[in-house]
């Protein structure tokens, strides 16, 4: 057995018996989608009908517009969330106890205040006539705390050396911080940056505490003001639009991949030049 496994390999006995659970476990959740999907055919939910609703274009409008909705809100948190994440995070990392203390305290209160209270909180105390801003400043401010956390420990995962040898050469801390330590931190918690963006672009559906008509406060009001065989469409609603925050999500995390196998191939061709240089 290699020294570098970290666990015991399984035997045939345990592979077995692995095996067993899987199959189980799988005929199991099978059983329990089937038993659902039973019961909401009995109560009328599957029926044409309540997927005939989707074809009108009035309903499909209303779609649309809720999911341009959510997409401003998004993108306005998206940028105000690493604006304010940035700014956190170089205050948190300052020399300047006061600055430090400032934002600590900022990131510590928003992060532990529950989101849907940051969002009502601005709307009643600021933005009452202004849904999206306040869906999109709660949003932000929520988010910023937490990828400022992101943006220090990338910083933090930078090795020394790399900002001994900068401050070596006459650089001053903000030129370290600009042109050595964050663009290393931002390409090594990309995943993390866009997953939180992720989460970001999820949490737009708590517009609805404020009647902002995002894409979820959109789909409750076509259900409950839809009728269908004596049924409001609560089922395939959920369905529809659940599907397309699937989509929205698999296209910001596609996104991601992208930048990030482009910046490492951008990475492997700049190391090559840069042993040129330093050979010469």
């Amino acid at each position: 057995m290699s020294a570098n496994v970290l666990y015991d390999a399984p035997g045939p006995k345990a592979i077995v018996r692995n095996r067993v659970y899987a199959v189980i476990g799988t005929l199991v959740l099978v059983g329990l989608i089937g038993v659902s999907i039973m019961r909401l055919a009995d109560k009328g939910h599957l029926a044409p009908e309540m997927w005939d609703i989707f074809n009108y274009a009035g309903i499909r409008q209303n779609i649309l517009d809720g999911l341009i909705a959510t997409l401003k809100a998004f993108g306005i948190a998206a940028v105000g969330s690493l604006v304010l994440g940035v700014l956190l995070a170089l205050g948190k990392l300052s020399e300047h106890r006061p600055v430090k203390w400032a934002a600590t305290a900022f990131v510590e209160v928003f992060r532990s205040v529950p989101l849907l209270i940051t969002i009502y909180a601005v709307w009643v105390g600021f933005l009452t006539d202004y849904s999206m801003w306040a869906l999109a400043l709660g949003l932000s401010v929520y988010n910023g705390c937490v990828q400022a956390e992101i943006l220090r420990a990338g910083v933090h995962s930078v090795p020394r050396g790399q900002g001994e040898a900068a401050y070596s050469l006459g650089m001053r801390k903000h030129q370290v911080m600009a042109s050595v330590l964050m663009p290393q931190a931002v390409r090594a918690m990309l995943p993390t940056i866009i997953s939180q963006l992720v989460v970001t672009l999820k949490d737009t559906s708590l517009g609805f505490i404020i009647l902002y008509p995002e894409l979820l406060q959109t789909a409750r009001l076509i259900a409950g003001n839809t009728q269908v065989n004596g049924q409001y469409p609560y089922v395939s609603t959920i369905v529809v639009v659940g599907a397309v925050y699937i989509v929205l999500c698999l296209a910001l995390s596609g996104l991601a991949t992208w930048i990030e196998k482009r910046g490492r191939r951008t990475a492997k061709s700049v190391e090559p030049e840069a042993a040129v240089l330093t050979a010469a």
